[in-house]
């Protein structure tokens, strides 16, 4: 199994739509995630005017496209980058596929666009995204209580992160 990840392409757009609005994964996106074809076009288009601080990605599985995952920069010197919208389609799930597009993503934003530091929210009622962030390498570092309104009750966000270093190759055990 090959899995790539790369900046989508305005004919990613129908499978885009499509995995926003199914009904296994539109209750874990931020409720703020643009679902309309419009919406995500432009997201599609700000992605390559502004490769350096946003991007929309789509994860490839042996060439077919099976998800989407998404960064925006803070700015500023000291460069992090907010991750979030990641989603693989249920076709695609219980490989691990999430797992090896995350730490191909990490590489890039770390090693090709610079940023120092990754973080991201997760809702509190997804347990599979934060078991999926924990084995991809992040570091829990707290929790937003009660912080956002999700189908009629609080729910909290927990907030992970992971910085460079975090990422560093081991020294090699030969001499």
């Amino acid at each position: 199994m090959t899995v790539v990840v790369r900046r989508a392409r305005p004919d990613d757009l129908d499978f885009l739509v499509g995995l926003a609005r199914h009904e296994d994964v539109q209750p874990f996106l931020a409720a703020s995630r643009p679902t309309d074809p419009e919406s995500l076009l432009g997201d599609i288009e700000r992605s390559t005017e502004e490769a350096d601080v946003f991007g929309v990605f789509v994860i490839e599985v042996d060439g077919d496209v099976a998800g989407v995952m998404r960064f925006t920069s803070r700015g500023g010197p000291n460069r992090i980058a907010d991750l979030g919208g990641l989603a693989v389609h249920p076709d695609f799930r219980g490989r691990k596929i999430a797992d090896e597009a995350a730490r191909l993503f990490q590489r890039h934003l770390f090693d090709e666009l610079g940023f120092h530091r990754l973080q991201m929210e997760i809702y509190g009622f997804n347990e599979r995204a934060m078991r999926h962030a924990e084995r991809s390498g992040f570091i829990r570092e707290g929790v937003r209580r009660k912080a956002y309104w999700r189908d009629g009750g609080w729910v909290d966000g927990v907030l992970f992160g992971l910085v460079a270093e975090d990422l560093a190759d081991p020294p090699s055990s030969t001499s």
